[in-house]
């Protein structure tokens, strides 16, 4: 990602789904975060590294929060941090920042909110609902994020938020008016076999090559033609 000039480099919390087999990202820990995150650094030279605080390593108290990215930063070596969440976030975000701690703001559709919304459904398809996803980005701008995630809203809402705030917005199922776009990995790369997102779009479908690479490699093994002379001492 990082050779092929990608701005930004996002660990997410959904990394609970593809890399450790949860069903969502409410049970990915801070270490589970921190390893792989730590992973990432170590890869990358030139992009923007943003660790994902996972549940409940920022929502019990600032000084929480405070401590939990600091690590990202300290031990893992992120240059920034994600936090989901509108204007019950403002106190949170603007310690963070105060404290040198660039954070990337995240609204609309919160995976970790998933058990208050009853599902990964749009928000802000009502004007009332639309109307509190404007104040909140007008919120956590004013408390000092670099940028915010848009997910899982109308193209319509993430325009007008766009027009209304002065940091980039970065849409994710949030349609083509947004300054940037973020997808996960693996559906960039097509390795999740039929789930696939009306918002994903697969740039490559690495999952069948990758099974049937290793049905080959199962196959010359019984068969007794790997390892041939090639590749034998």
């Amino acid at each position: 990602m990082d050779e092929a000039g990608i701005h930004l480099v996002l660990v997410g919390d959904s990394l609970a789904m593809t890399m450790l087999g949860y069903e969502n990202t409410l049970p990915v820990t801070m270490e589970e975060m921190i390893h792989h995150t730590a992973a990432v650094a170590r890869g990358v030279k030139y992009g923007l590294v943003v660790a994902d605080m996972p549940f409940l390593s920022y929502q019990v108290s600032v000084e929480q929060a405070l401590l939990n990215a600091g690590r990202f930063i300290k031990e893992a070596g992120a240059d920034a941090v994600k936090v989901e969440g509108g204007e019950c976030r403002i106190p949170t975000i603007h310690a963070l920042v105060e404290n040198g701690i660039p954070v990337l703001g995240h609204i609309g559709l919160t995976p970790q909110s998933v058990n208050a919304m009853g599902g990964f459904k749009v928000q802000g398809k009502k004007i009332e609902d639309a109307q509190r996803i404007v104040d909140d980005a007008k919120a956590i701008e004013g408390a000092g994020v670099f940028a915010m995630v848009l997910e899982g809203i109308p193209s319509a809402l993430a325009g007008e938020i766009t027009a209304a705030v002065d940091v980039p917005t970065i849409g994710i199922g949030a349609g083509a008016k947004c300054d940037g776009q973020v997808l996960v990995v693996h559906d960039i790369l097509g390795l999740y076999g039929d789930f696939k997102p009306k918002f994903v779009k697969r740039y490559a479908n690495l999952g069948p090559e990758i099974q049937k690479a290793f049905a080959q490699y199962k196959k010359e093994v019984e068969d007794g033609s790997f390892p041939g002379p090639e590749q034998s001492y």
